[in-house]
């Protein structure tokens, strides 16, 4: 297919009536490609990652490490902590899974991982529209559909004001799935009983939810239930520090099959807390081999590339707004979110990670009314969605999202000059 038909393809197939929330990104006549070892590492990182989240779970609820959920539970009110532990919903996990990668030069890189995320309608409907191109993308034209009806057999979506910028893709993801899309603020809390729903809202978000308590009191009553688990603890990016804790090495080797804790550390960057706590005088933090984070202020040049990031039970921590990057920012501005991330700790924990790179690679796209597509210098965020219930070891891999940004840009995410586009093998 030529490019103007290609591009006439794409705008004509776009949903009408502002489908993702007026929101724009450039056109490409191409789905990205991965190589061959990409697709075989992100297949296998699906069940390495449900393992971990597995692993975190039961960590939290172990005696034996109890420092750990006090760690994770520090500044989040009573009843979410409370919440977190209800027997109910003790085993529970969330059915989808969704890393982001950086694509590098030896691999991928996990920046975080979502159990909440957004971008599902957005990439079934990039399968399903690249697919019609002729284009044979990961999941095939209806992967994350089906994968999603899989692991979510009867769920309706119910979805907060806070998340409304996500509200048309889960229409029309409930309109696919002949499913129904509640709005708490419109609801009567009796048309809520007996229900199972997917949970489209933030616990940190619970005191703007309208019927939040009500909802959360029938949810421990087990008249309504919610998926992914009311677990704030499970959304915390703390885990990838912790992944890396010489204090817990011994239980992510007794824990994880041996194949998942190689994958996992070749894919999860070397990552600290930020914990004001003092260390013995003895004592270096690991592979910075200084004693306060007070001089880590002074680092300068490559031993200042690092990023920052607020852990979870936050408004800022979601979007790349709690995100700092020490090679981009200037002495005085480091040494300031260094003090942030300190003096937040019992509220905000901060986590700390080497920065890895991504690589730059060279893909089409398309500009106003061109007549050929452009190739333009790019670094990817991969976003693979994994879909599978608390028991399935080795969930669905539904698809993968390929953000393909400028080049120039340090944080990868959405932005109105990235491309977003499904991957094809």
């Amino acid at each position: 297919m030529k490019l103007a038909e290609t591009i006439a393809h794409l705008r004509a197939a776009f949903p009408a009536q502002g489908f993702f929330a007026d929101k724009e990104w450039v056109l490409s006549p191409e789905a990205f490609v991965l190589d061959e070892n990409t697709v075989t590492l992100i297949r296998e990182l699906g069940a390495a990652l449900r393992s971990f989240q597995r692993a975190c779970n039961t960590l939290y609820f172990d005696e034996r490490h109890a420092w750990v959920s006090r760690l994770i539970d520090q500044g989040k009110p009573e009843r979410v902590v409370r919440l977190g532990r209800l027997e109910r919903w003790r085993n529970d996990l969330p059915r989808v899974l969704r890393p982001d990668l950086l694509l590098t030069s030896d691999g991928v890189c996990i920046s975080e991982l979502d159990s909440l995320p957004g971008g599902i309608g957005l990439t079934a409907w990039l399968n399903e529209t690249y697919a019609l191109l002729g284009q044979n993308v990961i999941g095939g034209d209806s992967g994350m559909i089906n994968s999603f009806a899989q692991a979510f057999p009867v769920e309706d979506f119910i979805i907060s004001k806070e998340s409304g910028d996500y509200v048309p893709e889960m229409l029309w993801l409930a309109e696919k799935l002949e499913r129904r899309v509640m709005r708490p603020w419109e609801l009567q809390p009796y048309e809520l009983n007996g229900r199972a729903l997917y949970r489209f809202f933030e616990l940190f978000d619970l005191a703007n939810i309208e019927n939040a308590d009500v909802m959360l009191r029938m949810a421990e009553s087990g008249e309504v239930a919610f998926t992914p688990p009311l677990k704030a603890f499970l959304e915390e990016k703390l885990w990838l520090a912790l992944f890396w804790s010489p204090a817990l090495e011994d239980y992510w080797q007794d824990t994880l099959l041996s194949s998942h804790l190689t994958l996992l550390q070749k894919c999860i960057p070397f990552g600290w807390v930020v914990d004001p706590a003092p260390l013995p005088s003895f004592a270096v933090f690991p592979k910075l081999d200084i004693q306060s984070w007070s001089e880590m202020k002074s680092f300068g040049g490559k031993k200042r590339e690092l990023v920052l990031k607020i852990s979870g039970f936050s408004d800022r921590s979601w979007g790349s707004r709690g995100v700092f990057i020490g090679h981009d920012l200037s002495q005085e501005q480091w040494g300031e979110v260094i003090e942030e991330a300190l003096s937040s700790f019992s509220r905000h924990p901060y986590i700390l990670q080497e920065f890895h790179r991504a690589k730059v690679v060279q893909h089409p796209a398309w500009f106003d009314e061109a007549e050929t597509a452009r190739l333009v210098p790019s670094r990817v965020r991969l976003c693979p969605y994994y879909f599978g219930a608390a028991e399935v070891d080795d969930p669905l891999l539904g698809g993968v999202l390929a953000t393909v940004c400028p080049a120039n840009k340090k944080i990868l995410h959405g932005m109105r000059d990235a491309m977003m586009l499904p991957c094809v093998a």
